[in-house]
């Protein structure tokens, strides 16, 4: 995880919880970190407006706003952003967790389960007391049971070969390198380093480049940069282009993000 100074922010400090489902809404500060600690209750943890990340289980999991973290009861983990982020824990008792992962695991967020968090928080609303609410959490859990866990959104490698590439692509992501300049700068060849990248990462390079500057065109997005400018600096000759990969990965284009946040 990042070194930059860090806000420590407790844990959720519950020793019984108030119902078999509830939620924790925050806010968390630039560089927030939770140190490590575990739950009796299993914990969905989703964000809007920035990026989680989360170490489980010895994995490290990035979580842009489309995605949420599913940790499992009592395992241990602990979280940092470094932007601001809006946050909500779904904390669930072990019971009504069927169909849900047994490791920790992203899962997609769908529109009704973001209708949902929204509702609750708009109304202040950490436990569902009436029926009406009651079945929106049935709801809100059935959505998340039924997504599939997604893989690493941008994993990460500790090999020779490609952990010095993806560290400067990640504080460089406008870095316009290709696998074949990298192979060169590191005395090995295209072929091998493209080996490595479905072996370890599971995907190409390319599309793991593609993954980290559509997490930068979010922060670029949210500092009030328009569309254009965002497609531009990283690389793309048009915004189509660039149009089109965000709404891949965020199921929205880059206007409507940024009308999420009152951009324009």
């Amino acid at each position: 995880m990042p070194k930059a100074k860090r806000n420590l922010h407790p844990s959720l400090s519950i020793t019984q919880a108030p119902s078999d489902v509830f939620m924790n809404f925050d806010a968390f500060l630039s560089n927030t970190e939770t140190r490590e600690h575990s739950h009796p209750w299993g914990q969905i943890q989703i964000i809007s407006g920035g990026i989680l990340e989360l170490e489980a289980q010895g994995e490290r999991f990035l979580a842009p706003p489309h995605l949420a973290i599913w940790v499992p009861t009592e395992v241990r983990h602990c979280s940092y952003n470094r932007k601001p982020l809006d946050y909500c824990s779904l904390n669930i008792a072990d019971q009504y967790t069927q169909g849900l992962p047994s490791r920790t695991s992203l899962i997609k967020i769908t529109p009704i389960v973001s209708a949902i968090i929204d509702d609750f928080r708009q109304r202040n609303i950490n436990v569902a007391h009436n029926e009406q609410d009651k079945r929106l959490v049935q709801v809100l859990l059935d959505q998340l049971a039924a997504q599939q866990p997604e893989p690493h959104f941008l994993p990460t490698s500790s090999s020779k070969h490609l952990a010095p590439i993806l560290a400067t692509i990640e504080n460089d992501p406008t870095n316009q390198s290709t696998l074949a300049d990298w192979a060169q700068s590191r005395h090995t060849t295209k072929r091998t380093l493209a080996r490595h990248c479905q072996a370890e990462l599971g995907m190409s390079f390319t599309e793991w480049r593609l993954r980290m500057r559509y997490l930068y065109s979010m922060e670029l997005l949210r500092k009030g940069n328009s569309v254009k400018e965002v497609a531009l600096t990283l690389g793309y000759n048009q915004t189509s282009p660039f149009i089109s990969m965000f709404k891949k990965y965020a199921g929205q284009t880059p206007e409507q993000y940024k009308n999420t946040f009152n951009l324009n």
